[in-house]
């Protein structure tokens, strides 16, 4: 272990003497250059070296001496290198403007001197700093048309650079497939180049993109790859990353054994590291695992130390799977309400990572590829379009610094006027809420009376309706009582021929009874006076009360009573329901024939009593079964001729809904009729 340390300090150590010594041999060297162009190509070596040395104060000083002397000679490839390696430090330095303005510049001096390689390069660093930057669309235009020359001249270090940045640019914009594409060329072109830090990155990026595309067999070829490669002293933070990684990815298709292995190892691993991003993605992963395998305890101490991990930490997208496991171990565990609880925490966190993820532009690359197949190659393209293109470029980063400041003054005027507006609409507001208050009320105040005029309206419709119908049947039935009388004063028949007509008589006196009584308990509920006061009663009694009242009749028409009532209590208004069944039953008279059978009947059904009056009579037509329990007088006569109001069936609804029920019937034509009535047994809710 030791003597591998010391080998590695050894190579540092080298490789930092070298590139000193590069650049103490290059600033020598341009001590005793002449100043020609000669000098100036040696000065930008150094400058060069200087930049991978990150001296960057030192680099600026040789560009600032460079540039002027470029200038004094007419030497254009001299000012757009020093331009590029200018702008490079800016963008190092994360000064977006200057480092777009120098790359624009050295971009329009390529551009003139038709120089395609240094066009590439300067476009494949505005690629890399667009891509940086969140903006997908010109980064990737940039690094794609750099592509080109860098394949054609096989510039490997430009292409490993230009593919990574293109791989990162489509795994940011969600096109995996593209990403895995360069990823895999930029791995190809770093073998080649024996980039070993390079190719660990690029094998690692591959095998995360295999994962995402849930192929977790070649993620876990990838994530072996790079294990296999790792320095033991280099590379600790890359292995306690790729061991929690190859175990999710076995735990991914139930290997349990394997993935507990890598999770265990990479636990320890971590632990000794003291790595806690590790340890987390660890202990997620073993508390899934032992989740899955019913280990509930030991899940939740794992999960739950994850999660106090995870919030010191600040790694959202662990604490999101954290959350999805707490959730699922909360259900496990038939603590629903805590479940529920991590899950909205899940989604809160999902929604601010999503919007975090989206890119800082609108980006649509699809179409990337074609507009660079549509556009012409640099080596076709004409000088001017390009200068054009490059000065429009220059002068759009100086506008948008004007921009800058212009947009500033402007915000705090708009400022000022806004709360100027804000103030004067504040002491407004008061007096507009109170006139949209005054408003709503007269507006509320319009709709009770207009809704009062029309019920008005209806009362007054339904009593003009009402005399016209009961004034001619009550005609009817008193003149026809007052004729037979007038006969029988004037001893127009005999006493025998009179008793012969007494039962038309009774008749036609029932006829107007029942008229007169239906009507007086209509009105009542049209006046809305009539309300209902219920009680607990047996409804068989007073069936058994109301098929006395229609006996006579029954024995005229010959008609078969059965009765299947049962002792059964109802909570209603008991004068009401006599009304209800003393109803159906002369309905159920009047519409039989002689010898039909009229059953009456009561049982439970669903917590409620459930009241039937059946006769074997004449039907009702389907046309007709829409008009009953309508408010439209609607009757015919019964199997004898007697006559009805079209009143009866309608006080019967409006009393059965008073109580809290409902009423329905079934009806064949020429085989029968049923009505049925459903009242609550006991006070419901409402009542009491």
């Amino acid at each position: 272990m030791k003597r591998l340390i010391a080998l590695a300090a050894f190579f540092a150590v080298l490789s930092g003497y070298s590139q000193t010594k590069e650049i103490d041999s290059l600033a020598i060297q341009l001590a005793f250059q002449k100043q020609d162009s000669s000098k100036v190509d040696t000065s930008i070596l150094l400058i060069k070296a200087l930049y991978k040395a990150q001296d960057y104060q030192k680099a600026l000083s040789y560009i600032s001496e460079t540039e002027q002397l470029s200038k004094s000679i007419n030497y254009a490839k001299g000012i757009a290198a020093v331009n590029y390696f200018q702008a490079l430090i800016y963008a190092d330095r994360n000064d977006y403007f200057n480092a777009i303005d120098h790359f624009n510049k050295s971009k329009k001096l390529y551009t003139e001197l038709n120089d395609a390689l240094g066009v590439a390069q300067v476009s494949n660093s505005i690629g890399l700093l667009e891509i940086k930057r969140g903006n997908y669309r010109n980064g990737l235009l940039n690094s794609l048309s750099a592509i080109r020359i860098f394949e054609e001249r096989n510039l490997y270090e430009d292409l490993s650079l230009a593919y990574n940045n293109l791989a990162k640019a489509y795994y940011n914009t969600n096109q995996i497939d593209k990403s895995l594409e360069f990823n895999l060329k930029a791995l190809n072109i770093r073998e080649r180049l024996n980039d070993s830090s390079g190719i660990k990155m690029s094998t690692k990026n591959i095998a995360q993109l295999y994962s995402r595309r849930k192929e977790h067999r070649k993620a876990i070829e990838y994530y072996e790859d790079v294990l296999s490669m790792l320095n033991p002293e280099a590379d600790q933070a890359l292995k306690g990353e790729i061991l929690p990684r190859i175990g999710e990815e076995y735990l991914k298709f139930k290997d349990y054994d394997k993935a507990a292995k890598y999770l265990v190892e990479g636990l320890k691993f971590n632990r000794r590291a003291n790595d806690k991003e590790g340890i987390l993605r660890a202990l997620n992963s073993i508390g899934q695992l032992n989740l899955e395998q019913k280990n509930t305890r030991l899940a939740e101490s794992q999960i739950y130390e994850a999660h106090d991990l995870a919030k010191g930490v600040g790694n959202n997208e662990e604490l999101l799977k954290n959350y999805k496991l707490l959730m699922a171990l909360d259900s496990t565990k038939g603590k629903f309400e805590n479940a529920y609880r991590w899950q909205r925490e899940y989604f809160s966190l999902k929604h601010i990572l999503d919007q975090e993820n989206q890119p800082y532009l609108p980006v649509n690359t699809d179409s990337i590829e074609d507009i660079l197949e549509n556009e012409a190659n640099l080596e076709t393209t004409t000088p001017d379009d390009t200068i054009k293109e490059t000065a429009n470029n220059t002068n759009q980063v100086k506008n948008l610094k004007l921009l800058s400041y212009g947009l500033i003054v402007a915000f705090l005027i708009v400022l000022t006027f806004l709360l100027l507006i804000y103030l004067k609409r504040k002491s407004s507001i008061k007096y507009t809420q109170e006139l949209e208050e005054k408003n709503k009320q007269i507006q509320l105040q319009n709709e009770a009376i207009m809704e009062q005029k029309l019920h008005l309206q209806e009362i007054n419709d339904v009593k003009d309706r009402l005399f016209s119908i009961v004034s001619h049947d009550l005609k009817d039935s008193i003149s026809s009582i007052k004729a037979f009388l007038d006969l029988l004063k004037e001893d127009s028949i005999s006493r025998e021929e009179f008793n012969e007509l007494i039962p038309e008589l009774s008749e036609n006196a029932d006829n107007a009874s029942l008229l007169l009584f239906n009507l007086l308990n209509w009105s009542k509920s049209q006046m809305q006076n009539l309300e209902p006061k219920p009680e607990l009663f047996d409804v068989q009694e007073v069936f058994h009360s109301k098929v006395r009242l229609i006996e006579q009749k029954i024995e005229q028409k010959r008609i078969v009573l059965i009765d299947e009532s049962q002792q059964g209590f109802i909570y209603a208004d008991k004068s009401m329901v006599e009304i209800i069944i003393q109803n159906l039953l002369t309905n159920a008279v009047k519409f039989s024939r002689v010898g039909d059978i009229i059953t009456i009947s009561n049982k439970e059904h669903n917590g409620k009593s459930l009241i039937c009056v059946e006769d074997t009579g004449v039907g009702i037509p389907k046309e007709n079964l829409k008009k009953l329990f309508q408010n439209n007088n609607f009757t015919t006569v019964g199997t004898k001729n007697e006559k009805g109001t079209g009143l009866g069936l309608t006080i019967c609804k409006e009393l059965v809904e008073l109580n809290q029920g409902r009423i329905w019937v079934e009806s064949t034509p020429n085989v029968g009729t049923k009505f049925y009535v459903e009242l609550p047994k006991m006070k419901t809710e409402e009542e009491s």
